[in-house]
């Protein structure tokens, strides 16, 4: 399978996290992801979502990339970094997307976290 984009606008709202998971969690099967990997795809969407509403933005854009070999995310973020730096259970989020993501970053501009989880990586263990 090619790189294939899907583009996703929602309200940066609490309300509306199960629709990030579910897109993910239907793109990580799509990949012919095993169920710990769908389990991780879904979950790193949930906390990059909280993560990009904590930035004070009234819609967060998400980018899902999908290919054979891994399901990526961005997240655009608002222009309030500091509210989601200051948070401290923003703390926890970081940690989690540590340890089921095979990568997560921020950009060096600051206004996307971008996440990937490989099919077959090194946290499926």
């Amino acid at each position: 399978m090619d790189q294939k984009r899907v583009c996703l606008t929602v309200p940066a709202e609490p309300g509306f996290a199960r629709i990030v998971r579910m897109t993910a969690a239907s793109l990580a099967v799509t990949c012919d992801m095993g169920v710990d990997e769908v389990e991780d795809s879904r979950m790193a969407a949930e906390e990059g979502f909280v993560y990009a509403c904590a930035t004070g933005q009234q819609e967060c854009g998400i980018v899902f990339g999908i290919s054979d070999e891994a399901v990526t995310m961005d997240f655009s973020l608002g222009e309030d970094l500091g509210a989601a730096d200051a948070d401290e259970s923003l703390e926890l989020v970081e940690a989690l997307l540590a340890a089921i993501c095979d990568e997560s970053s921020i950009s060096e501009d600051g206004r996307t976290l971008s996440l990937t989880k490989r099919t077959g990586g090194a946290h499926d263990e």
